[in-house]
């Protein structure tokens, strides 16, 4: 277990909760707030925070979805883009992994600048990015053009991950934290699940555009966009900005467990620096979710974007078909994370499930005249346990890193595992073409049992903690 954090003088003294909440209600007297429409009946009150609880995990979990449907939604029209645009296999590559490169670029941005300047703001600026990428699909007419418009999508998705899962940690009740935010994965594979589907029916039963096709992530996203608006700041942040008045009237008035509302008064106010996460109190925080996300999605990635052309080359006839039933297996395992996680833990939910998955991968390497329904088994398995884990990516960054890192933390692991997500979808055409489909699958198997190692190692038991816990620095 990690020694408890150490705190500044001014917040070692707690205050009561029954104080705070006073002083959360004075202050409420000057601008009416949710809780007070909702009266002063204390069932009511909770009843309004529970609604606020859902309300942001939903709006959260939108941003993971849109993130999962602009990463699916390509692998199913980029055949057809290759030969209406003529792109060579490089461009392919480019293509196929240009919002993951964008990413990577917009993680760490937007996580220096929301630990900088604030949750609230660049929770709906970077969806308005967003948005005005997706509508300019309907009008590329080059693959550079292409290209740099879902740059500019992934680099707005990356910043969202660099605000949304930190914000989700700095409100969720310590009792749920985890299921709250891996149901934000449950999220994305329904997005990716849904734009193969969604390209899947459009394709074969019109001949709409591929520009279409695309374009219909403009919808969930003006939607989610609206669904932002008017959101609070964290208190968790606001503690640390030194705002404590407007910091506990936040936390008293959303806030749902009393002990989480103590925890965030027991914020420092020291100011985070980028280095920080390479010092030694977080670098082994830093390293072991950076080094993990990266295995997790390195050959998910690769497998699940491709995975038509891949399943085709083993001989399964209907390729898209086929990577429906992967990438639906896939939402299965993490909904399987969502009810697991508080009973059982993080690390009883990440370590056996890597070491299947490089099993699995090892098997499809070195057996490649397997019949195709063995294959096909071998890769159903490996994406229902890699979804299993690839759920608490989600889960970490939010809890192991402390408030004035919270953001720069997430959005360099974002930006570290996109360099996995974008190496797997660039390389893999080229590695199937030119070392062959066992020894790429022999490559992902290596990068599973890296994944395994670090995890099993480094990877810290968060369950049931406060926030003020899990951040601790490490000390050697």
């Amino acid at each position: 277990m990690l020694p408890p954090r150490r705190r500044l003088a001014a917040a070692d003294t707690e205050i009561p909760v029954a104080t705070m909440a006073s002083i959360g209600d004075e202050a409420s007297v000057l601008t009416p707030t949710p809780t007070q429409e909702a009266g002063t009946n204390p069932d009511e009150k909770q009843k309004a925070k529970r609604r606020f609880r859902f309300k942001l995990t939903g709006v959260i979990a939108g941003g993971m979805f849109i993130d999962g449907y602009i990463l699916g939604v390509i692998g199913t029209v980029i055949g057809v883009i290759a030969v209406d645009l003529n792109m060579s296999l490089v461009w392919e590559g480019l293509i196929g992994s240009s919002a993951l490169v964008g990413i990577f670029i917009g993680g760490p941005l937007g996580g220096w600048l929301a630990d900088k300047l604030g949750r609230k703001p660049l929770f709906t600026v970077d969806l308005a990015i967003f948005i005005i990428g997706s509508v300019l699909q309907f009008f590329v007419d080059s693959a550079w053009q292409l290209f740099l418009v879902r740059l500019l999508m992934g680099m707005a998705i990356g910043a969202d991950y660099s605000v949304g899962w930190p914000l989700l940690a700095e409100f969720a009740p310590k009792r749920i934290r985890g299921k709250l935010m891996a149901i934000t994965e449950v999220a994305w594979y329904v997005g990716f699940v849904s734009a193969f589907i969604v390209g899947y029916a459009v394709s074969t039963a019109t001949d709409a555009d591929w520009r279409l096709i695309l374009g219909t992530s403009t919808v969930p996203a003006i939607i989610l966009f609206l669904a932002r608006l008017g959101l609070p700041e964290s208190p968790r942040w606001l503690m640390n900005q030194a705002r404590t008045e407007e910091a506990r009237r936040i936390a008293t008035e959303y806030i749902e467990d009393p002990d989480d509302i103590v925890d965030c008064d027991r914020e420092t106010t020291s100011e985070g620096k980028f280095r920080m996460l390479f010092s030694p109190q977080y670098r082994r925080a830093t390293t072991f979710i950076s080094v993990f996300w990266f295995c997790a999605v390195a050959p998910y990635f690769a497998i699940a974007t491709f995975a038509a052309s891949v399943l085709a080359l083993y001989g399964l006839g209907d390729g898209l078909l086929g990577a429906i039933a992967i990438n639906g297996l896939a939402l299965a395992g993490v909904v399987v994370s969502v009810m697991l996680i508080e009973r059982i833990g993080r690390r009883k939910l990440i370590i056996p499930q890597q070491w299947i998955c490089a099993i699995v991968l090892l098997v499809i390497g070195l057996w490649t005249s397997a019949p195709p329904l063995v294959t096909l088994l071998c890769f159903l398995v490996f994406a229902f346990f890699n979804a299993m884990y690839t759920a608490l990516t989600g889960v970490f960054p939010g809890e192991i890193f402390p408030t004035e890192i919270r953001g720069a933390g997430t959005g360099f692991a974002t930006a570290f595992s996109r360099i996995g997500g974008a190496l797997g979808t660039f390389a893999l055409p080229w590695s199937m073409e030119n070392l062959g489909v066992g020894t790429t699958m022999l490559l992902a198997a290596g990068i599973c049992v890296v994944g395994a190692v670090v995890s099993q190692t480094l990877a810290p038991e968060t369950m049931g903690r406060a926030l003020s816990e899990t951040s601790a620095p490490h000390r050697s």
